[in-house]
């Protein structure tokens, strides 16, 4: 059956320009990182490609080492693409980003020109595509001069292979010691992608988030909901399925303290007051800082991707609720 975009679909989403820059990203954008690799159900995946775009979210989020394994969400991703929804590829923006491991040997990591142009063209070839959108380097290299990885982004946007250049997981003051060098280059750096929730203010301490408003580069985040513990999965406890049970790799168990279960059931409280599940209440938090270009959502069924959407209903916070939200959480 042949796919057909739901022509309300940008009366669902609002958007919001990346700093300074023409380039708009919707509210909510999909991650890839989980459900789309080896493991994952192929329809599932198409299904949830689908509701995504029907809801309007027009940014897609990859990485070359998203999986598992490695490489395959940019296979799933581009076969969805090329034979779903070509005829909308200049509707959507596609990113992806090389920094971490991806082959043996000293150029299949961290921050090198050799590393980053490769990864890249192996990226494009996984997901049969001209270009993307945005190419990040996903985390610093103290290893390799910052000069030089700057410059394989301006190599990477200025041989066509991509259109704008972002940086992930960066702190403050390296982010701006790399915006100066990409001004120098004359590179169309417009931004930076961390994690940030309302459990992790990291950004709020590390200067990126300042440093992108006078850099007037643009802001996403990832990790919005703290890989689910703010949402309504742990309420009632540790579910046998969750990830905590299923995949330790990143939220351990450990960090699901008595204590910290209290307060994502007092969270709760404060989102059903707003008329608002947690997951919402807990995008509508990150998303009303007016820093933030998008919020990343992951997904495992299309049903998520509704529910999430549903923040954008109610996306003001009263003083009070930010001052409870800050004093349950901090």
């Amino acid at each position: 059956m042949t796919y057909s975009a739901a022509e309300n679909r940008y009366e669902k989403m609002e958007y919001r320009n990346c700093g300074e820059s023409g380039l708009k990203l919707s509210a909510v954008s999909l991650g890839l990182w989980h459900n789309f690799g080896d493991t994952g159900d192929f329809e599932n995946m198409k299904n949830m490609c689908f509701t995504a775009f029907d809801s309007g979210i027009t940014h897609f989020d990859l990485a070359n080492n998203y999986g598992p394994k490695e490489g395959s969400a940019e296979i799933n991703f581009g076969k969805i693409l090329n034979q779903h929804m070509k005829q909308y590829r200049d509707e959507m923006v596609v990113s992806t980003k090389a920094g971490y491991y991806m082959w043996p040997g000293p150029y299949g990591d961290r921050g090198s020109k050799k590393y980053l142009i490769s990864s890249l063209d192996q990226s494009l070839k996984r997901m049969n595509l001209n270009y993307v959108d945005i190419f990040y380097h996903h985390r610093m290299d103290p290893e390799t001069p910052l000069y030089e990885t700057m410059w394989a982004l301006d190599c990477a946007v200025k041989s066509g292979k991509a259109l704008y250049a972002g940086l992930s997981n960066y702190d403050g003051d390296t982010m701006k010691k790399a915006a100066d060098i990409l001004n120098e280059l004359h590179c169309p750096f417009v931004i930076n992608q961390n994690r940030y929730s309302i459990f992790d203010r990291m950004i709020e301490k590390n200067g990126i988030m300042d440093a992108a408003v006078r850099e007037k580069k643009g802001m996403i985040i990832f990790s919005p909901l703290e890989q689910g513990l703010l949402t309504g999965r742990y309420l009632h406890g540790i579910p046998a399925d969750s990830r905590v049970r299923t995949d330790g790799r990143f939220l351990k168990e450990n960090s699901v303290s008595s204590e910290v279960l209290e307060k994502v059931k007092k969270l709760n409280a404060i989102a059903e007051n707003r008329g608002q599940t947690l997951a919402q209440m807990a995008l509508a938090w990150v998303y009303c800082h007016k820093e933030v270009t998008s919020v990343i959502i992951g997904a495992s069924k299309p049903k998520q991707i509704l529910e999430n959407t549903e923040m954008l209903k109610n996306t003001s916070f009263s003083d009070d609720e930010l001052k409870e939200i800050d004093s349950i959480a901090l």
